[in-house]
């Protein structure tokens, strides 16, 4: 079954932040999507954020993956992932100013066979919308999640801790990296939502899947979402990246 989609993105700096350190990247065909969520002081954050969607926008562009399927596609993701670390870690390297900067990453790529292919680094999260139910596709590289994990902490201590921020993995504080992949089936009604922390930290999973379930339109889910995390403060830059799908009919053509 193939299936088509409409893909919408809105960021913003947000009520507390004076700059928006924030990047995403959408394929002109929105096949890609990409979400980077910068960190390293004013210059540092934006500048990571920047050349990681760069990277990955440009080997879209000059070396894009040569088949539809999901594994070549979830490794296509890694590999870009892996490239942008070298290139933000190499930029740190060079200039004093921006040497602790680093970003998080969440990308994902369609294919018509249903399947969306993600990989992230970071905290920057994927969800799923489904029959008004909202699910996170990905586990947070932090040091209060790694916690969780091991029975250390519980929900709410997570949410109140001090240091729920902390990464334990990002792009460009070390020479290697890893990405996480998550391969995903997709229905028609779905809704696929990529996200910089600033909508996690504000909005509840079941906030968002029931945000997202009143819309008729990927661009009225970025809209809500946004105007929601705003009207709730808005502590961080906030970027999201939404699709919806359907499926296609016979003798039509793909959404762009």
């Amino acid at each position: 079954m193939e299936i088509a989609w409409r893909v919408s993105a809105v960021t913003d700096p947000g009520l507390k932040r004076k700059e928006n350190q924030d990047n995403f990247y959408l394929s002109p065909d929105q096949k890609l999507m990409v979400v980077a969520d910068g960190m390293g002081g004013m210059k540092g954050g934006s500048r990571a954020s920047r050349i990681t969607v760069d990277t990955v926008a440009e080997l879209w562009n000059t070396a894009p993956p040569t088949s539809d399927e999901s594994p070549v596609l979830l490794e296509w993701l890694a590999d870009a992932a892996y490239k942008a670390n070298e290139a933000v870690f190499q930029a740190a390297a060079a200039d004093p100013a921006v040497k602790d900067m680093g970003t998080t990453i969440v990308a994902a790529i369609h294919s018509r066979d249903g399947n969306l292919n993600i990989v992230h680094v970071g905290d920057s999260r994927a969800y799923m919308v489904r029959d008004e139910k909202a699910k996170v596709l990905t586990v947070d590289h932090s040091i209060v999640m790694e916690m969780l994990a091991k029975g250390k902490m519980n929900e709410d201590q997570l949410k109140a801790s001090p240091f729920k921020h902390y990464l334990s993995r990002c792009i460009g504080h070390k020479k290697v990296v890893e990405a996480d992949k998550t391969p995903v089936a997709i229905k028609p009604g779905d809704w696929i939502i990529l996200a910089s922390d600033g909508l996690s930290a504000v909005l509840k999973d079941h906030e968002i899947g029931e945000i997202a379930s009143t819309c008729d339109s990927a661009q009225e889910v970025c809209n809500d979402l946004l105007s929601e995390t705003l009207a709730r403060g808005a502590p961080d830059n906030v970027t999201i990246i939404v699709a919806s799908y359907v499926k296609v009919k016979e003798g039509a053509s793909q959404l762009k």
